[in-house]
């Protein structure tokens, strides 16, 4: 075990907060089971207190220590853990995961991350750890290290700096509460990927409240964000996408790679905020694949969910 990796798990054990890099994006981290930590999360990001957050572990057998692991999660979990997708389940009683951490639900959001270093720190912890986005409530999540300690970096006793995230955008939400599986928050992990392990995924059908990153206005910079633009405005950034499309500085992948994209997304959002324009104009971005991910974190950015 690393010194940095030891150190973060003992301010976890303390009750502090880390700065903890995933594949998706940094998370500001804390003692799941710890209430008064998980308090001082929501505290630093200025989250409310209804939003849930995800529990992180470092094996499949550390989930089921704190959710029902159905056939279905079980089935997910063989194919896509570690990975970006996160598993709304059935908390199991008396277990690991403090009441604040689910905002009161019966229900759980589990991950097994990725990276390296997230499951060196939440296995060396004991874990579970939750580890929400590491920016301030509404603002679009931090993919550099950089960002993440400009967000919330004076929050954390321990920051660990892992490079920039692979992904770039949060997970997948799937709840298997119930007969039928549903899609709560799209990410890298695609529907037609979980469809084919399980079958066809439902609507969120008002369970939406069991996933962070649900709400209207999310992930948004400071500069007022409109999408699916064929060029901007004056005084605007145009985030191009595809070949040819605006400034190749300002473009989310030249190609029109979805997976460029996604992970460029968030870090060209809050690089172009900082230029401060007027606006930030998007092209449009196919709503297939990767895709549905990535405009779904649009419509939130620019606040309009349809």
């Amino acid at each position: 075990m690393s010194d940095r990796v030891a150190e973060a798990a003992a301010a976890l054990s303390r009750g502090e907060l880390v700065l903890l890099p995933t594949e998706t994006v940094y998370g500001l981290a804390a003692d799941a089971g710890n209430a008064e930590a998980v308090a001082r999360i929501f505290a630093a990001k200025g989250r409310p207190r209804f939003n849930p957050l995800i529990a992180h572990v470092d094996s499949v057998e550390a989930a089921a220590r704190v959710g029902q692991m159905t056939p279905m999660a079980e089935a997910l979990a063989a194919r896509f853990w570690p990975g970006p997708l996160t598993l709304v389940l059935q908390a199991l009683p008396d277990g690991p995961v403090c009441d604040l951490a689910r905002a009161g639900l019966d229900s759980v959001a589990v991950r097994l991350p990725a990276h390296p270093l997230a499951r060196a720190v939440i296995g060396a912890s004991g874990g579970p750890v939750v580890a929400p986005s590491a920016n301030r409530s509404g603002r679009p999540s931090p993919t550099t290290f950089a960002d993440a300690v400009e967000e919330t970096g004076p929050s954390a006793a321990v920051t660990l700096d892992g490079g920039d995230c692979e992904v770039g955008l949060e997970s997948t939400v799937v709840s298997l509460l119930g007969d039928r599986p549903r899609l709560l928050r799209p990410g890298s992990v695609t529907r037609a990927g979980i469809e084919a392990v399980i079958g066809p995924l439902e609507a969120d059908a008002g369970e939406g409240h069991r996933s962070p990153g649900r709400l209207t206005l999310h992930y948004a910079p400071d500069a007022p964000v409109r999408i699916e633009a064929a060029d901007a405005a004056p005084g605007e950034i145009l985030l191009g996408f595809g070949p040819g499309v605006g400034d190749p500085r300002w473009s989310l992948s030249p190609s029109g790679d979805l997976t460029e994209a996604a992970a460029r997304l968030f870090r060209l959002l809050r690089e172009a905020d900082r230029e401060h324009p007027t606006g930030i104009a998007v092209s449009p971005i196919p709503d297939t694949g990767l895709g549905e991910a990535i405009n779904d974190r649009l419509r939130r950015a620019a606040g309009f969910v349809g």
